[in-house]
């Protein structure tokens, strides 16, 4: 699915994603994680991607496996430059790649500068 880069908008595929976990089976309180997650993944792809226009959701189902890829054309960050936050010092921004790990069960971010960024998350069910 495609939406707009913008924040009214996340609420869609927050949406998205618990029903596609719910009809998977996913427990409750794992199906708040995966649209946490997915929340976090999305602001992202509107707060840093630099473009207007839109990004791209897509739910994979492989047997117990959820996969879900964030994908925006914007401006691409550098990997190597990314920061793990200091838990000790939180502040109100830089938590969302963190948070995004934390919840699901494999998390691999593909960017470039200049060519966009997709996030790649994993959740099974148990």
């Amino acid at each position: 699915m495609s939406l707009p880069s913008k924040p009214e908008y996340v609420s869609v595929a927050r949406l998205t994603a618990s029903f596609v976990a719910n009809q998977m089976g996913f427990d409750i309180e794992t199906i708040e994680d995966i649209k946490l997650a997915v929340g976090e993944a999305c602001n992202n792809a509107i707060l840093h991607s630099g473009s207007d226009e839109t990004y791209k959701l897509e739910f994979i189902k492989q047997n117990d496996n959820l996969t879900i890829e964030i994908i925006d054309h914007g401006k691409g960050f550098s990997i190597e430059k990314y920061k793990k936050p200091n838990t000790e010092e939180l502040q109100e921004n830089g938590l969302g790649l963190f948070i995004i790990k934390s919840l699901m069960d494999e998390v691999e971010i593909e960017t470039s500068e200049g060519k966009g960024t997709k996030i790649i998350m994993s959740k099974i069910v148990e």
